[in-house]
């Protein structure tokens, strides 16, 4: 997966875990709440993989 890519599915995952908190929240739900919270820090991950692999091909470009 490209760097871009794991950045984009990142953002999605990080906007629906918000909505799912915010759901949640709102229908008093812990188990939606806590979902969103879960899935809000994988897409966290995946933005900060993404970031990693362009540093990687930053690095490698300039050698």
């Amino acid at each position: 997966m490209s760097s871009t890519s794991d950045k984009i599915k990142g953002l999605a995952n990080e906007a629906v875990g918000n909505v799912k908190q915010g759901i949640g929240k709102a229908t008093d739900n812990d188990r939606l709440r806590a979902e969103g919270k879960a899935q809000e820090i994988k897409g966290e991950a995946q933005q900060a993989v993404g970031k990693a692999k362009d540093a990687v091909k930053n690095v490698v470009d300039k050698a």
